[in-house]
């Protein structure tokens, strides 16, 4: 069973494509006391019968694991999110090791914040879509000429480091300040998307369609790196409201049910 000693991270595998890898990297996670693991898509259906064979015991983390159909969804709750991936990326983002993830990972943890680590599907891995709603790219420093890992074992590297910085480590912080908790993936998509929709509006996109996609990634890779605190997206939605209010002479209502001002 999952080492209750041990804060616990989201392991989120994003359109895994084989079952059996599903597994073992299930497998892998009860090896150093993990035990949520998050699924994105997977592309052979949910349960898996390959999965459970190949978890050899760690049935737990299966019948615990959650499905969700994409990676801002199971990310939802989360203040902090590391991708893993091998490769460059146009998008500009901090660049850790497993080692620095866990350390930041643990004490976030400790300060009551949720923590998640994404892993790409086998073929390809991540996409830049996903690579954009992380904090940091997290690289496991392979053999440049053959840096390729199965899923499976990238989650164990991980997973290793973690335990270690969890055990060598203090995982509790005393008198967090409120005021000062990171933003949760989910309020930020909403901002970014409620202020998509503003610009859409103001007609920023008229003449440049083609370039629409790369300019939205870019400017959801820039406010992911922030590190923005939960009271500064309300003041910036407050802030794109008003912006967008004086234009139509109207004042527009905020998005859903999210209080504005700092």
């Amino acid at each position: 069973m999952r080492d209750q000693a041990i804060p616990q991270p989201a392991i989120i595998l994003v359109k895994p494509q084989l079952g059996e890898n599903i597994g073992a990297a299930a497998r892998a996670m009860l090896n150093f006391g993990l035990g949520e693991m998050r699924i994105v898509a997977p592309r052979d259906g949910w349960p898996n019968d390959a999965a459970r064979a190949m978890a050899s015991r760690a049935d737990e983390v299966l019948d615990n694991a959650q499905l969700f159909d994409t990676t801002e969804a199971a990310i939802a709750d989360l203040q902090h999110v590391f991708a893993t991936t091998a490769r460059g990326r146009e998008l500009s983002k901090p660049v850790i090791t497993p080692r620095q993830t866990a350390e930041r990972g643990v004490r976030a943890l400790g300060q009551g914040q949720k923590v998640g680590i994404l892993f790409g599907g086998e073929r390809a891995g991540l996409d830049n879509d996903d690579v954009a709603l992380a904090r940091a790219v997290v690289q496991i420093p392979t053999n440049p000429a053959f840096s390729s890992l199965n899923l499976a074992q990238a989650v164990l590297l991980c997973a290793y480091e973690w335990r270690l910085a969890a055990l060598e480590g203090e995982t509790h912080v005393p008198d967090f300040d409120e005021m000062d908790r990171p933003v949760a993936a989910a309020q930020m998509t909403a901002f970014l998307e409620f202020m998509t929709d503003e610009l859409d509006r103001a007609g920023m996109f008229r003449l440049i369609e083609d370039k629409r996609p790369v300019m939205l990634r870019n400017m959801r890779a820039m406010f992911h790196r922030a590190e923005m605190r939960d009271h500064e997206v309300r003041t910036l939605f407050g802030m794109v409201r008003a912006l967008s209010g004086h234009r139509q002479g109207v004042r527009k209502p905020a998005p859903n049910d999210t209080e504005q001002g700092g």
